[in-house]
């Protein structure tokens, strides 16, 4: 076996959100922890909400956004943990709803059926974050054993700069290995 075959490997789900431009923070802190990393994208934040080919560079890999054909072979081995970051408003809720229309949302869907370890840094503002469907959302993915960190709403400072979004805190998240 190779030493990239010997590592644990961590699926991040990025969706649609102006933070996803730093998704390589959160790409380097796993790596630096020993993860292997494959990312899939929801198909609108592959629109430009990162530079999808440096996270390709990084990782190695290809950034997944669309089903594969049956014939083709499996980019990605089967994941020991999800991240899912940032998480908007419409990915939680269609996740908890058991919506699988887009492959980010399969993948999320089966990994929890599967009992995966999954943490999510939610990226909603705070008007989206108070409607009750998102609060029965995340209540019902708690259940189902979702691990979530605080809520980014992305709001100014009155500084005019914004909060760093943590993106270390997905991987503090995760179950020890």
């Amino acid at each position: 076996m190779t030493e990239q075959a010997d590592k644990p490997f961590l699926y991040v789900v990025v969706c649609a959100a102006g933070i996803a431009a730093g998704v390589s923070e959160l790409i380097t802190s796993a790596q630096e922890r020993g993860w292997e990393v494959g990312v899939i994208a929801t198909p609108v934040a592959m629109g430009g909400f990162f530079d999808s080919g440096a996270v390709q560079a990084q990782t190695g890999r290809p950034v997944r956004s669309a089903w594969r054909s049956p014939a083709d072979p499996r980019p990605f081995p089967p994941p020991d943990a999800v991240v899912v970051a940032p998480a908007t408003f419409n990915t939680v809720n269609k996740w908890a709803a058991g919506i699988a229309d887009t492959l980010a949302l399969g993948t999320l869907n089966e990994a929890a059926g599967l009992g995966i370890p999954i943490a999510v840094l939610p990226c909603v503002a705070d008007a989206l974050a108070a409607h009750p469907a998102y609060q029965d959302s995340l209540r019902r993915l708690r259940g189902m054993g979702v691990r979530f960190g605080d809520a980014y709403d992305g709001a100014p400072r009155p500084d005019g700069g914004r909060a760093d979004f943590a993106w270390e805190r997905a991987l503090d998240l995760l179950p020890p290995r």
